[in-house]
């Protein structure tokens, strides 16, 4: 009898492990052995094939430097600036006017390395201060979308609800900067 559960507690064991390999052999930044939430899975598939890492470099939790189409991770650190974490994505990830003009496919990238650093640093069951400035870069890419005259269709991924987002994640902010913030989700243009 014992004999059996062993057996059976092995053969569960032996079948999770794969996926957690799996799992990380796909993505070079998730380096931790902690289960993922379903929309980090899902955002992990969805880069994993434009993120490269950089093993000898580590960053927050001791996540590789991520790369993604020249930009790093350690290019756009919040956390090396002395601002708050929205103070430095005010900064650092502003827009052009007209909005429009804002090359996109930059802000895309590096939101795909705050995105990366997120799944890695989640997947240590590390501290996530990082979704500050994660959710404004998200922010702002969905106002670039918008201006160019292809706003997002998926509820997550709307100006007001990542407004919302930023928000919510930056309780201990300045209002004035969470203002920024406000009065830029009306700036669509």
């Amino acid at each position: 009898m014992k004999f059996t559960f062993i057996l059976a507690l092995g053969a569960g064991v032996a079948s999770a492990s794969p996926l957690l390999f799996n799992r990380q052999s796909q993505a070079c930044f998730v380096i931790g052995n902690q289960i993922l939430p379903q929309e980090v899975s899902n955002v992990v598939s969805d880069i994993r094939n434009r993120i490269t890492c950089n093993p000898g470099r580590r960053t927050l939790s001791g996540v590789p430097d991520v790369s993604s189409g020249g930009v790093s991770f350690s290019s756009v650190n919040f956390a090396n600036s002395n601002q708050t974490p929205l103070q430095f994505a005010l900064e650092r990830f502003a827009t052009k006017t007209p909005l429009a003009t804002t090359d996109l496919a930059t802000f895309q990238r590096q939101l795909d390395v705050y995105l990366a650093t997120e799944a890695g640093i989640r997947s240590v069951g590390g501290n996530l201060a990082i979704k500050v400035p994660k959710f404004y870069l998200q922010f702002q890419v969905s106002r670039i979308q918008t201006a160019q005259g292809n706003p997002p269709t998926a509820p997550g991924l709307q100006v007001d609800h990542l407004r919302d987002k930023v928000l919510k994640n930056a309780p201990r902010e300045a209002q004035a900067l969470k203002d920024q913030v406000t009065a830029q989700a009306r700036q669509l243009s």
